[in-house]
């Protein structure tokens, strides 16, 4: 199939199909007498499972493990698990730092009168962390 044909099944636009093949996360494409790409149904599977890997977070770098750890049928799950368990933490402390962020906004927030004011804690906050007030 072709490289339009392989991102409508997909889901993944061909521009992104065309980056992961140049740093090696799917298949160098097989090319015709005209130089156009073509793809196998192989192909469908690599890149579903590298968007749903994308959606989930994971990084480049994780994904390419993970296809290595997929195409290797004598890999142990451990592996998998331990990867994905990592992860999780990542994502944990992400989430964790955010919550922070809303807490610290939403007190910042309730202190601001919203008026036509020109003192405002949100500002002032602001230019205390960067260290010019």
């Amino acid at each position: 199939m072709k490289i339009g044909d392989l991102a409508k099944t997909s889901g993944v636009n061909a521009k992104l199909i065309r980056h992961y093949e140049s740093i090696g996360l799917i298949p160098k494409a097989s090319r015709t007498q005209g130089g156009y790409r073509t793809y196998l149904e192989n192909d469908v599977q690599f890149l579903k499972f590298i968007k749903r890997a994308r959606g989930l977070g994971f990084s480049m770098k994780e994904i390419k493990k993970l296809i290595s750890l997929w195409k290797n049928k004598s890999r142990s799950s451990h592996e998998v698990k331990l990867l994905t368990s990592i992860h999780i933490k990542n994502l944990e402390q992400k989430i964790s730092e955010m919550q922070q962020m809303v807490q610290s906004l939403k007190k910042l927030s309730q202190n601001c009168h919203g008026d036509s004011r020109p003192d405002c804690p949100i500002i002032e906050n602001l230019l205390l962390e960067s260290g010019k007030a």
